[in-house]
């Protein structure tokens, strides 16, 4: 399976959020580039727009989160639907964003699949306003300095603030447990299409080519960004499920569409169901390829070792790493992360760990020791 070690680099037009961005670090042109940028886009390293995966985790493993004008992929596991949990929360995302969202599923009612879609956590404000206060008496009591000076921190205090609350913006928190607001899924900006018992891809195909020529433009710059996913591309309900080629043919056409516009597409698909060669042509067209796992059978007694083991749902593999005018190889800390519940309502990734020691607990993927893999089990240390 290729790894992101040696992904090579893509020689993609620089997407036309890009050129909004500028080279110079100053404070001035900062603040310029993120005025102008639509909600739910990011510029990156080398000029590369990202949009947020819907996991805060998966966006800094990413680097970013899924980059503009690419295609994602997602390996399902036929034991378990966690593929789904990723899913939802791309497309939760780019709702919340007010971003143009197309969904494709092998269900006869598709819009259907709107009501699974996660909420985002809401911050209790009288919370946050109390911590507010205590850290601004913390530093009053310790910084005793010229008023000058703290009216200078005072905003440096704001401006970080501010950041903070535009990362959160970027990227949501969002609890399973709880449903997207109705009046958001009412969006002009959402379409759904059956996959189901479709004899072929060219339906399929047609409505992305109409989704994309949508997306608006201003001053000639795309001032909104799409969000195509897919679900379950080959699966069997499908009447194409056993063409191959016509499949493959369809991913190069929707990758190529992609490439000229501000689109993101994540594709799901079960791997089990398609020959080797044809799953390896399949993870070779994407630009990124994550898969998902649940926890094996005879992995389970090892597993409760890990930390948080009550809290896991299964696996999260990142094989490649989308890149965007760089010749330099994505190293991650890790392949391999955990898929969680935190307080059993948000996602979160963590790199494997072995269970604490003395009381201690479990941290994020950052910071946690992670453990050596071996291609005989996912959990051998």
């Amino acid at each position: 399976m290729a790894t992101g070690g040696g992904q090579q680099a893509r020689p993609t037009r620089p997407s036309s959020f890009s050129r909004v961005s500028s080279s110079s670090f100053s404070p001035a042109s900062s603040s310029s580039t993120s005025t102008s940028l639509p909600p739910g886009v990011r510029i990156g390293a080398n000029g590369a727009a990202f949009v947020s995966s819907g996991i805060p985790d998966l966006d800094r493993i990413l680097g970013g989160g899924f980059l503009v004008r690419s295609v994602v992929m997602v390996m399902e596991d036929a034991d378990a639907p966690h593929h789904l949990l990723l899913l939802r929360n791309f497309m939760s995302q780019g709702i919340v964003h007010g971003q143009s969202v197309l969904f494709a599923g092998p269900t006869k009612e598709p819009r259907s699949f709107l009501g699974t879609l996660p909420s985002p956590v809401v911050q209790k404000e009288g919370l946050k306003i109390k911590h507010d206060v205590s850290d601004v008496q913390d530093k009053e009591k310790g910084l005793r300095i010229a008023w000058q000076y703290k009216k200078y921190f005072g905003e440096l205090t704001a401006v970080d603030s501010h950041n903070r609350d535009k990362k959160q913006e970027y990227s949501s928190d969002f609890d399973l447990r709880k449903p997207l607001e109705r009046q958001l899924l009412n969006s002009q900006n959402i379409e759904c299409i059956s996959t189901q018992d479709a004899f072929d891809l060219s339906k399929l195909q047609n409505h992305c080519l109409t989704f994309v020529s949508k997306l608006s433009l201003k001053d000639g710059i795309n001032s909104n960004a799409g969000r195509i996913a897919i679900q379950s591309l080959c699966a069997p309900q499908c009447g194409y499920f056993e063409k191959d080629w016509d499949m493959l043919s369809f991913i190069r056409s929707l990758r190529a569409t992609v490439q000229s516009s501000n689109a993101v597409a994540v594709i799901t698909f079960p791997a089990s169901v398609l020959s080797n060669s044809i799953s390896k042509r399949w993870q070779h067209l994407a630009d990124t390829l994550l898969s998902v796992r649940a926890i094996p059978d005879e992995d389970k007694d090892l597993a409760k070792l890990l930390t948080g083991y009550q809290d896991m749902l299964g696996f999260l593999h990142v094989h490649k790493v989308a890149q965007f005018n760089s010749q330099v190889p994505v190293i991650l800390d890790a392949s391999t992360y955990s898929l969680k519940l935190q307080k059993r309502k948000s996602l979160v990734l963590e790199r494997l760990n072995q269970a604490p020691v003395e009381g201690s607990s479990g941290v994020s993927y950052a910071t946690s020791g992670s453990c050596s893999s071996s291609k005989g089990s996912l959990l051998d240390f």
